[in-house]
């Protein structure tokens, strides 16, 4: 049977709900150092990813307040990794796993370890996917593109790279890798890459909007192709 294998952040769901997690985790650990309502943190925390980016919410934050040192930086990134995250799939994403429940599902993640199988957790996807295949537990240079983990499933499944398919969103690391070996892929235009230019030699097979949209005859058609 073929093996279907998911990326996660986007993919699965919305990526900046962890984020947006772990700025509440962190506001509720400063709250008590600074005096300052959580919310009203949060708040501030939203306003600088916003104008700054994600890299200096927590500089930025602890500098209004008179705090800044690199301790202080080092408890938040801690808290913001350490912290339980409260997440829900897409919509599409919830349709799509319980439509092929039956087939050999994966994951296949980027990330700090520790990170990526908190949220795993938090989705439910351990008990949903035969194996989560967090990438930074074989060591950095394990990370998409390189088709390490992708070479584990086959090998798992007993399968040749034709019979797997990835779905990922971002077209500068998730295809360039695996799709020269015979894999097959599948983008899916949403999250921060879905407006992302890319090169042919980093394109996918197929694009699509919607999980939705891979449907059985879709993966007939494909996977017969």
């Amino acid at each position: 049977m073929p093996v279907l294998v998911f990326d996660l952040d986007d993919t699965l769901y919305p990526e900046l709900t962890y984020v947006h997690s772990g700025f509440q985790a962190v506001a509720a650990m400063l709250a008590e150092r600074t005096g300052t309502d959580a919310n009203t943190l949060v708040r501030e925390m939203l306003m600088t990813e916003a104008t700054q980016g994600r890299g200096k919410v927590f500089n930025e934050v602890l500098r209004t307040h008179g705090c800044l040192s690199a301790g202080m930086v080092h408890a938040c990134l801690r808290t913001y990794r350490q912290h339980t995250p409260t997440l829900h799939l897409h919509p599409d994403a919830e349709r799509c796993l319980t439509r092929f429940a039956d087939w050999p599902l994966y994951l296949v993640t980027d990330g700090h370890k520790g990170v990526q199988a908190r949220k795993v957790a938090a989705l439910g996807l351990f008990e949903r996917m035969r194996h989560a295949y967090i990438t930074n537990r074989y060591g950095a240079h394990r990370a998409k593109p390189s088709p390490y983990c992708f070479e584990q499933i086959c090998r798992r499944e007993q399968v040749p790279p034709a019979q797997v398919l990835y779905v990922g969103d971002n077209p500068s690391k998730d295809f360039v890798g695996i799709r020269p070996l015979g894999f097959r892929t599948v983008r899916i235009r949403r999250g921060n890459y879905a407006h992302l230019p890319h090169a042919a030699s980093h394109a996918a097979e197929h694009e699509i909007d919607s999980l939705d949209e891979l449907t059985e005859d879709f993966l007939t058609t494909l996977f017969q192709s």
